[in-house]
C-alpha cells in the first residue's frame, strides 16, 4: 500500500506552486485569458519552466527535467486545478511528455524532451477528449508509408490544446496496427473549438497527407497509449480533487459570512448537512487521487483498474461540488461575476475528458476481473 506520510519537499514544492499561481493564475487573469486566442500567456509559460520547471517535472534528469513522478505531478496538478490555470500543463506534462517516456523510443525522447522541459516545445496528444470507448484513439486517423517517409490522413475533433500545439502525438492506424507518430503542428490544420470551459482548449485537429515521424515501431503503440491514458486519468484525477477542496473551501467561507434571516446561512441544518457531505466527497477525492499517484510511482499492477476508478471517482466529486456551491450561494451563484460557474465548467468537460464516469466504471469492472 502507498504510504500518506508527506515528506518536506512536497510540502515546498507545493507552497511554491500555490505562491506562483497566487500571482500569475488569480480569477481577474484567469477570466482574461479566456478571452484571448491561445488561452494561455506565453510568458506564464516559460516562467513555469523557468523558475519552477514545472513542464520537465517528470522528466528524467539526462533531458533537461528534474526526474520527478506522479505524486510530485498530483501536487502540481492540484494546485493547478485550484487555480484554474489557463495553459497547456496537462496536455503537454500529463499526455504529451507521458506519452513519450513510455514510449521507450530513446532517440525521440533526446529530441523532444529537453524542449518540453524547457518551455519552449507546447505539446499534446491527438487523442478525442470524447468517450474512448465510442471513439477509440487512432480511429479517426491513418498512415501510410511512401518513398519520403510516413503521411497522416484523417480528423480528430477534440485534441486538447490542439490550437497552440508545436508537436502532435498522434495515435494512428497503419497496416500493422495502431501506431505513435510525431507531427509538427504547424503542418497540421486546426481550427479551435468553442467549448463550455473556456480554461481549458480544444481543437479539431486534421492531417492532410501530412508528414510524420514514426515512434517506436509500426504497429505496437497500443499498450502505450493504454499506459500513457491511465496515468493521464490518475493526473487529471488530482487536478479535480484539487479544484474541487478549494470550490468547498470557498463555499464554506461563503456560507459563514452570508446572512439570512439574521443568521449565516451556514447555520441553519440543511446547509450544514450539505456541506458535510461534500466533505466526505472532497476528502474521499483527495486520498483517492494521491493514493493513485502513489501506486503509480510503485508500479502496482493494479494501476490500470485504479486508474479508472479513481477517474471515475474524481469525477462525480468535482462535478457534485462544483454544482452544490452554486446552490449553497443562492441567486449571486447563477451570475457571470460570481466564480462558481467557472468551476463547474471546468468540472462539468472534465468529466468527459478521456471518458467519462460511466466509461471508466465500465473500465474499472473489466480490468478488475482480468
Amino acid at each position: 500500500m502507498p504510504a500518506f506520510a508527506v515528506p518536506p519537499e512536497h510540502a515546498d514544492l507545493r507552497a511554491a506552486v500555490r505562491r506562483f499561481l497566487a500571482e500569475c493564475s488569480p480569477e481577474a487573469e484567469v477570466r482574461r485569458l479566456m478571452e484571448t486566442g491561445t488561452g494561455h500567456d506565453p510568458a506564464v509559460w516559460k516562467r513555469m519552466a523557468g523558475e519552477l520547471g514545472l513542464q520537465g517535472l517528470i522528466v528524467p534528469a539526462d533531458h533537461g527535467g528534474a526526474g520527478a513522478g506522479r505524486v510530485e505531478l498530483g501536487i502540481v496538478l492540484e494546485e493547478a486545478g485550484r487555480a484554474l490555470l489557463c495553459a497547456p500543463l496537462f496536455a503537454t506534462v500529463a499526455l504529451a511528455a507521458t506519452l513519450l517516456l513510455e514510449s521507450d523510443d530513446a532517440e525521440a525522447q533526446a529530441r523532444y524532451l529537453p524542449g518540453i522541459a524547457a518551455g519552449d516545445t507546447i505539446a499534446t496528444v491527438a487523442v478525442s477528449a470524447a468517450d474512448p470507448g465510442r471513439r477509440p484513439p487512432g480511429s479517426g486517423v491513418a498512415a501510410a508509408g511512401t518513398a519520403e517517409g510516413w503521411r497522416l490522413t484523417g480528423e480528430e475533433p477534440y485534441v486538447v490544446d490542439g490550437h497552440a500545439a508545436d508537436l502532435l502525438l498522434v495515435p494512428a492506424r497503419t497496416p500493422a496496427g495502431l501506431s505513435l507518430f510525431a507531427v509538427d503542428g504547424r503542418l497540421s490544420q486546426r481550427r479551435p473549438l468553442q467549448t463550455v470551459d473556456r480554461t481549458r482548449r480544444q481543437a479539431r485537429v486534421t492531417f492532410t497527407d501530412t508528414p510524420g515521424e514514426l515512434l517506436g515501431r509500426d504497429g505496437t503503440a497500443g499498450p502505450v497509449l493504454d499506459r500513457t491514458l491511465d496515468l493521464a486519468a490518475v493526473a487529471l484525477a488530482s487536478e479535480q480533487a484539487g479544484a474541487a477542496a478549494f470550490v468547498l473551501q470557498r463555499t464554506v467561507a461563503y456560507a459563514k459570512e452570508r446572512v439570512q434571516f439574521g443568521r449565516p446561512v451556514g447555520g441553519f441544518q440543511a446547509i450544514k448537512h450539505m456541506l458535510a457531505d461534500l466533505l466526505l466527497e472532497s476528502e474521499s477525492a483527495i486520498s483517492a487521487a494521491r493514493w493513485a499517484a502513489a501506486a503509480a510511482d510503485e508500479g502496482d499492477p493494479d494501476l490500470p483498474a485504479l486508474a479508472s476508478l479513481v477517474r471515475a471517482y474524481c469525477s462525480d466529486a468535482f462535478v457534485r461540488i462544483a454544482a452544490d456551491s452554486i446552490q449553497i450561494h443562492g441567486g449571486i451563484g447563477f451570475t457571470w461575476e460570481q466564480a462558481a460557474h467557472l468551476y463547474l465548467r471546468r468540472a462539468r468537460t472534465s468529466a468527459q475528458l478521456l471518458g467519462d464516469a460511466a466509461h471508466h466504471r465500465e473500465r474499472y469492472l473489466q480490468r478488475s476481473m482480468a
